[in-house]
């Protein structure tokens, strides 16, 4: 017996089709394809399997009636066609039940003239499972690319979130220092400074760990520039509760002045 390979085209991911390589043995050739999407009629209607003496095909599809049983949470329609290879199509049909796939998978055997025996079989599950790791290995690279974009665009999102946030801190920064040096000069009774602009960052070309970095950042400067400006504005309560202390004696000095003028004076007048 003699049992040879030969490779076939590469799988059609764009078409949803995937294809095995092929085996022959004795002049017997098997080649297998498998579709997540493409209806079983379709697929063994491939141009390449036209000539095929067989072409066996199973089915495992997804049903759309719902089990009552809580513990069985999917249904599926299953199915085989021998085409002529008596107990091939069931074979097939085990092969996608072991593997847990969805779809439909073809296996076209040209016969040779002579008989090969039970290998017949070895030969159609092999070509079988092959097409299907690839439909998965595929499947397994979609999915990952689709979650890597996925991530893509959260990072993305994230990070105008964060730029536009650090724009509108940076301007809060800048009020918040302006109200601290004009509080400061009213303490010293000085003119204020204005604080010195400082020139806008560039948030478009950090990272977004160094956005995180810096919006921490912000935060200390916020929180520090509203320490301060609570201290000033404690001072100038004392200053303020000092100054009206001291208008209220002066007050208070003043009435005393006034009454003892006014005493003066009515002696003085009942003297006369």
């Amino acid at each position: 017996m003699s049992i040879k390979r030969e490779r076939s085209p590469s799988p059609s991911p764009a078409l949803g089709i995937f294809r095995s390589q092929s085996i022959e043995d004795q002049k017997s050739i098997f080649v297998a394809a498998f579709s997540h999407s493409v209806p079983v009629k379709a697929l063994q209607s491939l141009p390449e399997f036209a000539s095929a003496t067989h072409r066996i095909a199973a089915w495992r599809k997804r049903s759309r009636q719902r089990s009552l049983l809580p513990e069985t949470k999917t249904l599926y329609d299953l199915g085989h066609d021998d085409d002529g290879e008596k107990w091939a199509g069931a074979r097939l049909q085990y092969v996608l039940e072991d593997m847990k796939v969805e779809g439909t998978v073809v296996v076209a055997r040209w016969y040779g003239g002579v008989n090969i025996g039970p290998i017949r079989f070895t030969h159609i599950e092999n070509t079988a499972k092959e097409c299907i790791w690839k439909f998965k290995s595929a499947d397994a690279d979609a999915r990952r690319e689709h979650e890597a974009k996925k991530r893509k665009l959260e990072e993305d999102k994230k990070r105008r979130e964060f730029e536009e946030n650090l724009r509108e801190r940076d301007l809060n920064i800048f009020v918040l220092r302006k109200l601290l040096a004009d509080k400061t000069a009213k303490l010293n009774d000085s003119d204020p400074v204005p604080p010195t602009p400082t020139k806008p960052m560039d948030y478009s070309k950090m990272s977004l760990e160094a956005l995180k970095r810096v919006d921490k950042a912000r935060d200390a400067t916020v929180a520090f520039i509203l320490k301060e400006i609570d201290k000033v504005d404690e001072e100038l309560k004392l200053v303020e509760a000092l100054e009206d202390s001291t208008q209220d004696s002066w007050k208070d000095a003043e009435g005393q002045y006034d009454v003892t003028k006014d005493v003066t004076s009515a002696i003085q007048q009942s003297e006369t």
